[in-house]
Formats: C-alpha cells, structure tokens, sequence
C-alpha cells in the first residue's frame, strides 16, 4: 500500500501571478472549434502534472512560453459564445496571454515520488486555481512551476480540452521544450490551426449508428455514473508490465490477437463492473467508450492539434461481458475499433454532433483515456526527462498513463467508491502479480 503524503502550503513570493503574452504580435480574430473541440464533455481543462529531478530557470521558462505562443497563439486568447449561434464556442485569438505562477513548496522530488502513483486531494496545490464566473472566464493555458527544496521542480499545466486533445498537447509541450532549450530554433512541427477541416455537411448526413451518444434525455434504466459519483471516490493506481499483459492475451480463449490496449482495457471494464454492489439485469446493455485518433482516416494536416479523436464504443450486455474469460470483451471491442476506421464513419459523427441536444452517453458506460503513447513522458525542458508524469487528481474516468523507464507498461487509474476497493483490487490482480496500490483517502 502506498502512503498518503498530505502536501505542505505552496509559498507565493510576491508578484506570483503573471500574464505572458506572445513575444510578437500574433493573429486577431475568431477561431472556429470543430463539433469534436466543442462537445459538451470536454468543456474542462486537461491538468497535467511533470516532476523534474533539477528546475529550470524561471526567467527562461516564461521567455520561452513567451515564444511559443506566438506559434500557438489560441492558447494565448479566451474562449467565448459564438456571435451566430450560443451553442457555440469559438477562440478569441486576441494574445491576452495565459497565466504563469511560480510557488516553493519545502519537500523532495523523493518524497513526492513515493506517492506520486495516486494523486491526492492536496496534490491541487500545485495548480493555482483561477478565480472565474464560468468555464469560458478561465484562460486556456495556466501554468504553475514549484521549485522544491531539493532544487527539483514540479511543472502543472492546465489546457483546456476545447483547443488540444492529448496528442495536441503532446505536440505543444514539445514545442515549448524545444524552444526552451534552443531558443532560436524553428519548430519541428509547426502548428496547424484551421478546424474548418473537421466542418459539418450542409445538410449533415448521419448515416451510420453512432452508439456513444444519445440524442434524447430519458430517465435511463439504470444510471451507473450516477452511482458512482453519489459515494466517496477512492483513486486507485494498477501497473500491467509486459509479462502481466501476456497473463492476460493468454486467457483471450479461443485466441484472438489483440492489443496491450484491448487486454487491459477488457480486463479493467470487467473488474469494474463485477465490483459495483448492485444487482445488473443480465441482459442489460453496457458499454465502453474511449478514444480513437482519427487524423490519418481523415487526413487531418500535418501539425494539427485539436480535438482528432472520436469516441469508440463497444457494446456488451452483462452476461455476456462478465461469462467466461476476455474472449468476448476483446472481440466488441476490435468491432468497435473496425466500425470507426472510415472517413465517411468519421464524417458522420461530426454531423451528428452538429445536433446540440446530443451528448455522450453516460449512464451505463466506462470511459477510458489513453495517456500511454502520446509521448508526453518525454518532454524535457533542458535538465532531463521527468521522473513521474500524470494527471493532477484522479478522477472516475479511467486513464491510461505511460510508466516512465518501460514503454511497454501502461498503468490503470482510476477512482471508484469506497465500498468497491478491495474487491476491485482483488478483481485487477488476477491476471498476476500485479503492482498495485490505492490510497484510503476521498477525492
């Protein structure tokens, strides 16, 4: 079990808070979000969080952000309602600047690496939380350095989700390194804007059956997000190395070649839904949603950062999901993968989300997000890679993450309500010896 480290105060020298803007003039106008930037779900900031061994100059770290958001200069704007339509959002790309904060906190880059596997609640002290009206008050970008006592740094960033999907992200923290360490460098990929490429039909053609989604709002039969979010969450952290992966692919019977992600992905939908304490209908559809990327089916421009993903989803009913072994659950989920590998299949779903009443299905899903495989773990600003990368908290949506020192391990996170802990974690490790370790703490 890993110990929980409550994280002493964040100290703020005085002028802590300052707006960088671009270091040359940049762009003034509106920039169009496609419907995949603008879905509702993803109204909310990505924070990722970077431990570093050694900091970085603080003056060189707002020089280079500086730089960067000329390039990337809608991060440097704020979001608003559309003029046209107030469903809508769009970027007024006008260089306000994003938010920069440098903190001290008295403790090691060891003794947060100890713990780092589970965030905790007062791991949000290393993001400075802005004081906003709404979602659309808050900068796209906020930024916060934490020197520590040992001359290591903690880096926390908060992108909003509307303007980066994680490969988006990915893209721009590599940018801002590179040019942290080579300021007079050009960009080894120059960011692409315009997300009129991911522009509806007129009219929209929805002609395939896009199962994530629903356009209605009954009551539905059952409601398993609901549940889960009316308990106290307790995070959850699971590391599958290779040979754990391997336990796994071999229990896929009669064989199916599949993926780490498929195996792990399978196996963790399964454990979640044998640990809920309520009685499900066997015949009772579920579903697993997570992200397809979709920029070579639709041949998105080199370079561009948006949202280019789509959600995929597989369907099973109980019985079927939780009989026997991964077989079946692999299988739904290739055919899920299968149904989204095509540019006409991509086109439809943005023409459905042109209809603002629909939204994600929720309610008897288990959404995952892959971290893993974007490079994110491989940032550096100068002074080496991170130590740990992750999110700042955990959250009920499970997350993929790389495992830093072995590309292929993937580790699970995930919150879920006390009450299903133990049995999730019995559930998790079957597939071997597992590293595992929850923290007894609430989110």
């Amino acid at each position: 079990m890993l110990n929980y480290v409550e994280l002493p105060d964040c100290i703020y020298p005085c002028q802590a808070v300052t707006v960088i803007q671009p270091s040359a003039p940049t762009p003034k106008h509106s920039l169009y979000l496609s419907n995949l930037d603008d879905q509702k779900f993803l109204r909310f900031s990505i924070k990722y969080l970077y431990l570093f061994k050694k900091s970085v100059s603080l003056d060189i770290f707002k020089s280079s952000l500086s730089r960067v958001l000329v390039d990337y200069y809608p991060l440097a704007g704020r979001l608003r309602t559309a003029s046209m339509d107030d469903h809508k959002l769009e970027v007024d790309c006008n260089g306000e600047g994003a938010v920069f904060v440098e903190a001290f906190m008295a403790i090691t880059s060891d003794e947060l690496l100890e713990s780092s596997k589970i965030p905790n609640k007062s791991w949000r002290k290393f993001l400075y939380k802005v004081e906003a009206q709404s979602f659309l008050d808050v900068p796209p970008l906020i930024v916060q350095i934490t020197s520590l006592r040992c001359g290591g740094m903690i880096l926390c960033t908060a992108i909003n989700h509307c303007l980066c999907d994680g490969i988006g992200t990915s893209q721009f923290l590599h940018a801002w390194a590179q040019l942290t360490t080579a300021p007079k460098a050009d960009l080894t990929i120059l960011p692409f804007h315009c997300r009129h490429v991911l522009k509806p039909r007129d009219p929209p053609q929805v002609k395939f059956r896009h199962p994530g989604y629903t356009g209605t709002d009954p009551t539905p039969q059952v409601d398993l997000l609901k549940l889960v979010q009316s308990q106290p969450l307790v995070p959850t952290s699971f590391t599958f190395g290779p040979s754990h992966v391997l336990n796994l692919k071999k229990q896929c019977v009669p064989s199916l070649k599949c993926t780490t992600f498929e195996a792990v992905a399978v196996h963790t939908w399964r454990s979640w839904i044998r640990s809920l304490n309520i009685s499900l209908s066997p015949t009772l559809v579920l579903k697993l949603l997570f992200s397809v990327n979709v920029r070579t089916k639709v041949n998105l421009p080199e370079g561009y950062y948006g949202n280019g993903f789509i959600l995929g989803c597989a369907e099973s009913t109980v019985k079927d999901l939780l009989e026997g072994n991964l077989h079946h659950g692999v299988k739904v989920v290739q055919e899920a993968k299968a149904r989204v590998n095509d540019n006409e299949c991509v086109r439809s779903m943005v023409d459905l989300l042109e209809d603002k009443m629909v939204k994600t299905d929720l309610s008897t899903s288990f959404v995952i997000s892959q971290w893993s495989k974007l490079g994110l773990e491989e940032v550096d600003f100068g002074e080496g890679k991170p130590l740990h990368m992750g999110p700042l908290t955990s959250d009920i949506y499970c997350l993929f993450l790389p495992v830093i020192g072995d590309a292929n391990a993937v580790r699970v996170l995930v919150s879920v309500p006390d009450t299903m802990v133990d049995n999730f974690q019995h559930l998790m490790k079957e597939c071997g010896d597992v590293k595992n370790g929850y923290q007894n703490t609430f989110l």
